[in-house]
């Protein structure tokens, strides 16, 4: 038998930390259950799958209803309340092993080499000629004259 995504356990410590279902408008489809959806959001999370290529065999819901769920869970801070209950009890039970931890700049601010950001320097357009510009009949004129300077362009670009 495959492995669960949502064990049992685990649905039971999620679900009061979701947010009660709002009241249906007029129209639309069935309302999918939470814990298919969750499901399904962890289906696509933990498998790099498009949204929309979600299948419906499954029985998670659609792509758009599970992105929609997960937008409005997050609009609602649902995940870092999960984050938190998960974090207390894992450290209530002395499981939680920092040293397995990694943290780095594109997550954090490194404040200690300051909080300023420089300017990213464009590109100059000679330094970044791509190989199409020196195939057109510009390119062999600036190949005619940069060979008289010098002779560092690799060979296989000489025509």
């Amino acid at each position: 038998m495959a492995k669960q995504i949502l064990p049992d356990g685990l649905w039971s410590i999620i679900q009061p930390l979701l947010p009660p279902r709002p009241a249906q408008a007029q129209g639309g489809g069935q309302w999918r259950d939470d814990r298919a959806v969750l499901t399904g959001i962890l289906f696509i999370l933990r498998t790099g799958m498009a949204w929309q290529d979600l299948p419906g065999e499954l029985g998670y819901g659609s792509g758009s209803t599970c992105w929609r769920r997960l937008r409005d869970w997050q609009k609602a801070g649902v995940w870092d309340r999960i984050h938190r209950t998960l974090l207390d009890r894992l450290r209530a039970g002395d499981r939680l092993v920092l040293k397995w931890a990694a943290i780095d700049s594109s997550s954090v601010r490194a404040l200690k080499g300051g909080d300023s950001r420089d300017a990213i320097r464009p590109i100059e357009e000679k330094q970044a000629r791509s190989i199409i510009s020196w195939l057109t009949d510009e390119g062999y004129r600036l190949r005619r004259q940069s060979r008289l300077r010098t002779r560092m362009m690799p060979r296989w670009l000489w025509l």
